[in-house]
Formats: C-alpha cells, structure tokens, sequence
C-alpha cells in the first residue's frame, strides 16, 4: 500500500521518538539532556550495563555505540514489536491520533505530484529573488533598508519581490516549462471566475518563502508596498504542500539553533523572526497570519519544553496570550509549558531591538511570566473581591481553568500556586476574637482584605521602597508632561538605590523635554540595558502609566498616590524609631513587642497598587490609610508616650 504525500512526514511531526522509546528503555538522568532531546539509556538490542544507546530526539534518529543499530522511530518499532513497514506506521497513526489513509492506487503519482510542486516553488524563489534586484522593487529595498535588513540578511532569509504585474511570476514560470497548471495548485497564481488565464498571486509585495521542517519552499508571505492595499500581509493558499495550521516560519533554523541551547520564541510575524534571528536570538518561529493552532504547540514541545510566548504589551497582544493559554491548559503536561514575555506596549520585537538594542530583548525574555502567573492575571485584572459572593466566583472560574488540565499531577500543582496567589490576595487573618482565646498569644491587630495587585503585598520593607520608586520613574519617563506638578516633591525624593538616584537626577535635568529625548538621555546617562531592565521590571511594566505612555491622568494617580505611600511609609520608619529611642530603658519586651506588630500590621495595610479605595481615608500625609490600623497604631503609640516618666 502506498501512502498519500506528506503523511509520512506529518506521523514523525506528531510523534517524539524518545517517547515511543522511552517505553523499552530506563533513561540514563545523569547523562540525558531532554531540554535538548538528547537521551542515553542502555541499548534494548543487546545486553549492557553501561549507557551507550543514543537517541537524537531533535533529529529523529538513534545509534547505539555498541551494537550499532541505527535507525528512525518506524524502524525502532519495526524492529522491538517484530512488525513490517506498514504495521509500525499502523501501531504510530493510532498514537498520534492519525486515521490511515484508504488504499490509493494512485499514491504514487499523488507522491511525485508533490514532488513537482516542490520544484515549482523552488523556482519561484528564484524568479522572486532575481525580482528584488530590478528597478520597479526600488521602493521595496529602500523598506527593508529602513527595517535594518543588510544584504547578508536578505540573502539567508531569501527575501524577494513580486512587482506589480498581472502576469509576471506566471509568463516567467511557464517560461521556463512549468505547466501553467502546477503554477496555479502551486497557490503562485489564480484562475479568475470567467476561467481567464491565470494571473499572478502576489503583485506589489516582498516575498519571504515559507519552507517546512525539512527545508522545503512550501508556501509564500508578501508584504503589501502599497499602505491602501486590503491585506498588510498574504499568505500562499492551502496547497497539497502547506496547511498553515501544521508549518511554523523558520522553523528548520531554530530547531537547529535551540538544539545549540538558543530561546525558542514564537513571535506574531515574518519582520518579527527576522529582526530576533539577526539580533542572535535563532530561535524564533512565527505562525502564519492565524492564531495559534495545537499542532503548532506540539511543534514547538518538539522543539523545547518550554517556549516563550513573545506578544506586544498591549491589549491585543493580551487577549492573543490569553488565547494561547486557553488552548494550552488542556495540552499541558510535566515538563511541557510556555513562558509568556510581554514586550513595552507599542513596540514589537523588531522596535525594541532597533531602539534599544539585544540587550533590552534579552531583559524582556529574562522576565518572561510562567503560564500559571498570566493565567491568574486573567482572571483577577481589573477585578474586586470584597465579598464572599466575589471571592466564590474567582473559586469557581480558576477550578473551571485548572480543570481542563489533563495531568492530574500537574493540574494538582496549578491549584496549590493559584491557592498561594490567592492567600496573598486576600491576606486571610484571624479577628481579634478568636485570638483572645489563645492563651499567651497577645493579639494581632486586624486587617481588612482587600484587593492587591502587586507582589509588593510579599514584599519586605526594603525591596518595597525600591519598587515604588521604579514606579514613580517609569511614570515619569512614561508621561515626563504631569513632572512639573510633582517636581518640587521629587526634588526632595531620598532614593535609596543609586541607580534610582541617578535616574532621577536625569529627570530633574531634562523636564522640559519629551518621551523620547528623555529617554534618550537618560539610556545616555545610566545605558540602555540599565533603563531597559528597569521599565520591564514585572512588577513595574504592568502599571497604567507604562502600559499607557502619554495618559496624564493615569501617570498623575499613580505619582500622587506612590509619592504619598513613600511619604507615610517613611514618615511612619521616623516616628517609630523617636519612639522606641525615647522607651529605651523605660519600657518592657512586651511593650516593645507590640510596638513592632502595630508597625507590620500598618506596613501590611498600605501595600499594594490599586487597592480598594472605599477602605481608606486620606491621612496628613496624603496616603490611603486603613482607618482600623491607623487608629490602632496611634492608640498605641500614644499610650507608650502618655505613660512615658516625666522628666
């Protein structure tokens, strides 16, 4: 029986060889990479003790330095079941989900049809290729020009041209004796509905040829010169070679370059995997002008076990994350997810890089969020749980997640995270009540539950104070139009970090100037790595007046309320340390002890962004206070002073 053309290659493209191996073998952990795909067990073709059978997951293949076998994952199964060709390829369908085909007499003739086809697509790489050197692409060099592309880049990525011609790629096509035919199952050209002849495709665009897992040209992307053209970006049709939901751009070089230890990233687009791919990042892919499909991801676990998810920080690049994270959850299991890195909104990966260089890149992937933290994102953003009906709510929807979670064991591990993530949101404390009961404890002073966004609400009180002065800079760099109502505040701004020092130092000096020139000054002044790392900081990146540069309302709320949070939290440090200075050699360990649980209860209360704004007042100072652990607080203070010995 002859199978149809590209079963064969979409089986092993389903299929992980040390999967199917890994059910004869016991992998040898100390000497096996499976980050890598490169496993080593002892050979189940002859008897060993020692570890010498090698299965190279990347490439499909094994050998044992022993005996010598060899082979790819049809004649592994051919060989350990005892099966032919046909059995093996029967016993790996019905694992990877595949219905074999009905016999087709025909499979051949449908195979060196395929082949043809292959040939075509070939030539038209070079027909388009040949294109970019001609005058009429003038304006389409100048683009790639302007995008950073060299010469050497356009070479290895084969970046061609299709002039504005009706006809151009067809008459040079069957020029060279291709049949006007194959042009047209190609997806090169197109039958008009009159039945015409076949007028080409692609006119007026750059060409970036699209090729398989092998290296084959299967398909074509163009990118539309004129800005009124109705699609940006087209893709080849469906063809007996490509289905767009089963193929990845660059897909051969960065397996081979995550293989070497690279990133794999899937970015959004053609420019996108270009742009990381020269910058040294050789591990990107990109679908093709679709969301995300599962043979996609499965492609990518084939790859790594943990992709990053590269994705605009703004909100179509959210609901696109969210949309992969609805498709993974089910698809999940040990050792296979995604990490999602969030770029600076308005930037794709090709800005970043241009105006900040590889390193900002490297700072944006090093941040990247693991699923489980996006996921959570999803589900509380924007939301208030002050209520137990609220709270119920978020019960059920994170268990109506986690439930599509296959792996009992994994789904076992996402709930305990989001269990975590919830105790910090709702920071549950027993009530005063309860606690008089506990014999010998003195009481906890209480706390109200309210919404927390930030991680800060773990935080200790040094790296909060760093964190809230990231803010106050990335609002201010963001939107430096609402600086000159703060400024003469943030001239008496004590930074505790250098870094934040001088960064402020750079603000002060260049007020009067926009977005861009301050930026520019200050990548200047502490280096664009350092500037970088500190506005993709997660907890800095996700704030209104970074997400939204230029919103003056939003960058003034946020000012106003962390510079007054500074101002409490800071003012509080004095006024506890006066008073535990003047109970020196006057009050007892006990006394002293309360002081100390009176200041973490109020540290509690004021940290975190966003928090609900029913619960507090406005202190002296400025800040959103809790009213229950203000009172406390001062209660306390001013008993220990009131019972202070008179001089």
């Amino acid at each position: 029986m002859a199978l149809p053309p590209g079963f064969l290659d979409e089986l092993r493209s389903r299929t992980s060889l040390s999967q199917v191996v890994g059910r004869k073998v016991m992998w040898d952990q100390r000497k096996s990479n499976q980050a890598k795909g490169d496993m080593w067990a002892p050979c189940p073709f002859h008897q060993e003790k020692s570890a010498s059978f090698h299965v190279d997951d990347r490439k499909g293949f094994y050998y044992c330095f022993g005996c010598h076998a060899k082979g790819d994952i049809i004649s592994f199964v051919r060989e350990t079941e005892n099966v032919e060709f046909m059995e093996a390829i029967e016993i790996l369908a019905r694992e990877a989900g595949m219905t074999m085909p009905a016999r087709d007499p025909r499979a051949r003739e449908k195979a060196d049809r395929r082949t043809q086809l292959v040939d075509v697509m070939e030539a038209a790489v070079r027909h388009y290729r040949m294109m970019l050197g001609t005058q009429a692409a003038g304006a389409a060099r100048d683009y790639l020009t302007r995008r950073g592309l060299d010469a050497a880049a356009i070479e290895r990525f084969e970046i061609g041209f299709a002039p504005d011609t009706r006809q151009g790629a067809f008459q040079a096509l069957t020029g060279k004796g291709i049949e006007a035919g194959q042009v047209v199952e190609a997806g090169i050209c197109a039958r008009p509905d009159d039945g015409g002849a076949p007028y080409d495709r692609f006119r007026g665009r750059i060409m970036f040829p699209i090729r398989d897992a092998r290296g084959r040209a299967i398909a074509f992307g163009g990118r539309a010169m004129d800005p009124n053209a109705r699609a940006k970006y087209l893709n080849s049709p469906e063809t007996p070679l490509f289905d767009k939901g089963h193929t990845l751009y660059n897909h051969a070089p960065a397996r081979e370059a995550a293989g070497k230890g690279a990133t794999l990233i899937l970015a959004e687009g053609y420019m996108d995997v270009i742009a990381l791919s020269e910058a040294g990042f050789g591990g990107a892919v990109a679908p093709l002008g679709t969301a995300v499909t599962p043979d996609q991801l499965n492609l990518l676990w084939r790859i790594a076990p943990e992709p990053v998810v590269c994705l605009d920080g703004d909100t179509a690049g959210l609901r696109a994350a969210y949309r992969v994270i609805d498709l993974a959850l089910p698809m999940l299991e040990a050792g296979r997810s995604l990490r999602f890195a969030l770029l600076p909104e308005g930037k794709d990966p090709d800005d970043l890089i241009r105006s900040d260089g590889a390193g900002a890149m490297q700072a944006v992937l090093d941040s990247a969020l693991p699923l489980v933290d996006l996921l959570w994102r999803q589900e509380t953003e924007g939301k208030t749980f002050d209520s137990p009906e609220r709270r119920a709510a978020l019960d059920k929807a994170l268990a109506d997640r986690t439930g599509t979670i296959r792996d009992p064991g994994l789904k076992r591990h996402y709930d305990d995270a989001l269990k975590d993530l919830k105790w910090q949101l709702f920071r549950q404390r027993r009530s005063p009540a309860r606690r008089a009961f506990v014999k010998g404890q003195p009481p906890i002073l209480p706390s109200l539950a309210t919404t927390r966004a930030s991680r800060l609400v773990t935080a200790g009180d040094g790296a909060e104070d760093h964190l809230r002065e990231a803010v106050i800079l990335a609002a201010l760099i963001s939107t430096p139009a609402v600086l000159p109502e703060f400024e003469s505040e943030l001239e008496r701004l004590d930074c505790r970090d250098q870094l934040h020092r001088t960064v402020l130092a750079a603000v002060l000096a260049h007020a009067g100037e926009g977005a861009e020139d301050l930026r520019a000054e200050i990548s200047g002044t502490v280096g664009a790595e350092a500037l970088e790392q500190l506005m993709s900081d997660p907890h800095v990146a996700l704030i209104p007046p970074v997400r939204r540069p230029g919103d003056e309302e939003a960058a003034r709320l946020c000012l106003a309320e962390e510079l007054a949070k500074l101002r409490a939290a800071r003012g509080l440090a004095d006024e506890v340390a006066e008073a535990e200075e003047e109970l020196q050699g006057v009050a007892d360990e006990a006394v002293t002890w309360r002081l100390g649980q009176a200041v973490e209860a109020r540290n509690s209360a004021g940290r975190g962004f966003g928090e609900d704004r029913a619960e507090y007042d406005r202190g002296d100072n400025g800040a959103r206070i809790n009213r229950a652990e203000r009172e406390a607080l001062d209660s306390l203070l001013g008993a220990i002073r009131f019972s202070k010995p008179r001089k």
